[in-house]
């Protein structure tokens, strides 16, 4: 997907994540029933977890990165890097899906 379309794209979670806060860790882990996905569990930062509580199906990317920046203190440049790389991440783990 090219940069200049990912912030007019709107995702959704898929269901088969959950996510849960563990001590200071928040923890995204697939729950399919697949043998390859048991010991899937991904480590969230702060931003990478805000960003995915973002992520409800009604935001588009544009939205989510100017949240980014006025959470973080970042430039909209800056917003725009990390989420690109983060939504590119969860879309080959299928943790997301483009609606």
């Amino acid at each position: 997907m090219e940069k200049t379309n990912l912030l007019e794209t709107c995702f959704t979670r898929n269901e088969s994540f959950i996510s849960r806060k563990v001590i200071d860790e928040f923890i995204l882990v697939p729950i399919r029933k697949r043998t390859e996905d048991i010991n899937s569990l991904y480590a969230l930062n702060d931003v990478a977890a805000y960003i995915w509580d973002l992520i409800d199906g009604k935001r588009c990317a544009k939205d989510i990165q100017k949240e980014i920046v006025e959470e973080f203190a970042v430039s909209p440049e800056e917003a725009e890097i990390d989420l690109e790389e983060f939504l590119e991440q969860l879309k080959q783990i299928e943790a997301v899906r483009v609606i």
